[in-house]
């Protein structure tokens, strides 16, 4: 048996990156960068304001208080949009009332929010009575002839200024960044309309025997239903393009036409079953005929067997056929390479240490083992419990899995001891 890092060593050390290409923006989530993107303009582009309010002089409110509020002469809106050549301008005394994004007007320094600013009508409060007036009538504040504010507004106040996010000629997203809907945005809101990433591998499952059915209906003796297919077009779903390849018949022709044909078309190739030791399958044979393959036993349970190599430069993934083996064997081997095809920087499932709240048992055999478990933050960190039963048959036990105990030769892990986690999902 050869350890666990160097069988990772080996499959990583044979993968290439896919070269990069240009992506359209609104299909390039996900994907990662192969050159940094700067940023030819200022964001944002010119000061803008945060709040709906009046731009202002903030000289204008010093003096501003509950016992001895300022009056502003209100000259004109700006809404958001545009600055048009005859924008109203900020003199003393005067207030411009703005929309939040509008671009600040000239002579302005601060915004006064909206909320903060009494509106007033020929020169009176709106809610004050006039002589002769209704004392029910009500001025809109965004009509309104003045306001009155009782509080002073300090300079930049509720002022965005230009490029505060990002500076012309600033890295807007570095290389290597994984794209996520942030810097998507960010991407748009700076012009672009694609960019330089690596793309997705295109890779081809398929499942091979005569034992294997799809679908619902009785089994007949001897017969299973085909789940790996199913998990492993699942499981590819965050880092590649999986192509369905069905399940092929027992038959060394056929064997050999699917593994020619899908190495040919597609970026990699992930099949399960045929790679025990005492396995005879045509698998194999096509296998060690088409390819250059090496056949492992990795010191860990489950997934002890792999089958790995190349065909014409294609890789190929053969992964154990118990169906919690091929998940396990999965993630600790192909889908670091698929990641590594993609630009991707982080390869591997991010590793935590978190505390058992029950006893995670083993027998020492010379291998790690990986316990499926479900885990979950509490005041003390990650905390574990098992998920259920630890055959490499029950997946129903790995489908109720969230993380992986990572459990060193020897007799397990007690209640209340550390233990490393690799998390799976949430």
């Amino acid at each position: 048996m050869i350890p666990l890092f160097e069988a990772q060593e080996h499959v990583l050390s044979k993968i290439n990156r896919l070269q990069a290409t240009q992506v359209p923006l609104l299909e390039a989530s996900g994907l990662t960068t192969a050159e940094p993107v700067v940023s030819l303009e200022p964001i944002p582009a010119w000061d803008n304001t945060a709040m709906d309010g009046f731009a202002v002089l903030s000289s204008d409110t010093t003096t501003a208080s509950p016992a001895t509020p300022v009056t502003l002469e209100v000259v004109g809106t700006i809404a958001a949009g545009a600055l048009p050549p005859d924008a109203p301008k900020v003199t003393p005394g005067k207030a411009v009332r703005i929309m939040t994004g509008a671009p600040i007007p000239e002579g302005a320094d601060a915004v006064l929010q909206v909320e903060h600013a009494e509106p007033l009508e020929n020169g009176h409060l709106e809610n004050e009575p006039l002589e002769n007036e209704p004392q029910n009538k009500s001025t809109p504040i965004s009509q309104s002839a003045g306001i009155q504010l009782s509080q002073s507004v300090p300079p930049s106040t509720h002022i965005r200024r230009a490029g505060e996010d990002l500076k012309a000629g600033q890295i807007a997203v570095p290389t290597n960044t994984t794209l996520s809907p942030a810097h998507l945005g960010v991407l748009a809101s700076i012009g672009m309309q694609e960019i330089a990433a690596y793309p997705r591998p295109k890779v081809a499952v398929f499942s091979t025997g005569d034992e294997l059915v799809s679908g619902g209906g009785p089994l007949a003796v001897g017969q299973i239903r085909d789940s790996n297919r199913h998990s492993l077009l699942a499981l590819l779903q965050d880092s590649a393009e999986p192509i369905d390849g069905g399940v092929v018949p027992d038959d060394e022709a056929a064997i050999e036409e699917a593994f020619s044909r899908y190495a040919a078309q597609c970026d990699a190739v992930v099949t399960t079953g045929g790679v025990s030791m005492g396995d005879f399958d045509y698998v194999k044979v096509v296998l060690d005929r088409l390819g250059d393959m090496r056949w492992m036993q990795i010191a860990i349970r489950p997934a002890k067997p792999l089958a790995f190599g190349t065909i014409a430069g294609t890789p190929i993934f053969g992964l154990p056929g118990n169906p919690v083996s091929c998940m396990v064997s999965f993630e600790l081997f192909a889908r670091p390479a698929l990641r590594k095809m993609a630009g991707c920087g982080d390869l591997h499932r991010l590793r935590v240490t978190a505390t058992a709240t029950e006893p995670l048992t083993r027998r020492p055999d010379g291998k790690t083992h990986f316990a499926r478990v479900r885990w979950h933050w509490s005041d003390s960190g990650f905390v574990v419990s098992s998920a259920g039963g630890q055959g490499s048959h029950q997946l129903s036990a790995m489908a109720g899995a969230n993380g992986l105990a990572v459990l060193p030769d020897g007799d397990g892990i007690s209640a209340g001891g550390e233990v490393e986690l690799i998390l799976l999902r949430e």
